[in-house]
């Protein structure tokens, strides 16, 4: 018997970040020294009182199920880090989830339905297309990339794409994979056309602590914006707590009451456990995301210099710990013969919809960066 699968699972591909992992994790296997550059992964420690908060936890007995939309300690702690962004939701407008992707996931199942549209400025993460698709929503398109990355030289059309038909806007600032952090008049932009036109925003800040050269501005904090802003935050990025599966979303109650929903029904709630570490991280851990930030922002600097001295030029990142390489308009091929040949994994820039790039993360050490640059150098990829 050969089974049937829904459509919502069959009209989307695998994650291509993953892919590119999992090559590079095949070749390492067969004793080949590959140097990463396609995960975006801290290569940080998880920061040392975090870890212990979580080893307290499991002592303390917290390794049963927690309250679905998180801990309350947690979901305050929260509240106060989002009024400090000038955001105004409530404990009852949280909810703590395994990971920021299962928030993302919780919003779009709980948001759309087959026909809405949702609109995503490209080169956008990975993710956002394959859950619009599997709650059935039909996607508009800005490219970005012939602007520098930047949304606010978009805004005109921007503006031709969003319309009475659009459910949602995704805003990702700093973004994945661009790096590129929008400007307040970029934001306010998207503010005037979401209030125009009668659509929801969501605001993707994982990367927000993670920024260089300027201080991302979050959405919800425009004029407007409140009642119309699902604003997406977590623990993997800043504190360096990919396995930890934490992250939060803010939500307008309305919808809060949807999506809290789908995560009682799905994972039930967080690791109980976890959400003590996750209230260590945001309450006591400033000096390390510092010293994780500074790192980044020398390592982009080192990097962009190392690519100019081989003529590529590309336009400085302000915020996550990602560039986007100008390659072939066959990215794909440049990749996969990239890691082939030079043994260097990056990600083809087609997988946020914009061809013709490769993105590189900066989350490695200096030396393996250097070695990168070599590599691709000596086997003419740059």
């Amino acid at each position: 018997m050969s089974p049937s699968f829904a459509d919502r699972v069959t009209r989307v591909e695998p994650s291509a970040t993953i892919a590119i992992s999992n090559l590079a994790g095949e070749l390492e296997a067969d004793g080949v020294d590959v140097v990463d550059l396609s995960v975006g992964e801290p290569d940080f420690p998880t920061p040392e009182n975090v870890v212990e908060a979580g080893k307290q936890a499991i002592d303390d007995g917290h390794t049963g199920y927690a309250p679905s939309n998180g801990i309350p300690q947690l979901r305050e702690a929260i509240v106060e880090k989002f009024e400090s962004d000038g955001l105004s939701y409530g404990p009852d407008e949280l909810i703590v989830t395994p990971g920021g992707k299962q928030a993302l996931f919780e919003v779009f199942m709980a948001l759309l339905e087959e026909g809405d549209e949702v609109v995503l400025l490209d080169p956008a993460w990975v993710s956002y297309e394959a859950m619009a698709k599997m709650a059935g929503a039909s996607i508009e398109r800005v490219d970005l990339s012939t602007h520098g990355f930047q949304l606010e030289p978009a805004l005109d059309e921007l503006g031709e794409v969003v319309t009475d038909d659009t459910s949602l806007v995704v805003v990702n600032s700093p973004s994945n994979p661009t790096g590129a952090v929008f400007s307040d008049a970029a934001l306010e932009g998207v503010r005037d056309l979401a209030v125009e036109h009668d659509a929801m925003a969501l605001s993707d800040e994982i990367y927000q602590r993670i920024s260089y050269d300027t201080e991302p501005t979050s959405l919800g904090s425009l004029d407007g914006m409140e009642d119309r802003t699902i604003t997406l935050n977590g623990f993997s990025k800043a504190y360096a707590m990919t396995g930890w599966r934490l992250g939060y979303v803010g939500l307008p109650k309305p919808l809060h009451e949807q999506a809290a929903k789908i995560q009682s029904h799905s994972v039930t709630c967080a690791t109980h456990f976890v959400q003590y570490a996750g209230l260590e991280a945001l309450t006591n851990t400033d000096a390390a995301v510092t010293e994780m930030r500074d790192a980044f922002h020398e390592r982009r600097d080192m990097l962009l210099d190392r690519l100019a001295d081989h003529g590529t030029e590309i336009a400085t990142p302000d915020g996550a710990f990602y560039v986007m390489l100008p390659v072939d308009d066959d990215d794909r091929a440049w990749c996969e013969e990239a890691i082939e040949d030079a043994h260097v994994a990056t990600v083809p820039g087609s997988a946020f919809g914009t061809p013709g790039y490769a993105r590189l993360s900066y989350a490695a050490g200096e030396a393996r960066l250097h070695e990168a640059v070599d590599r691709l150098a000596e086997h003419g990829y740059i």
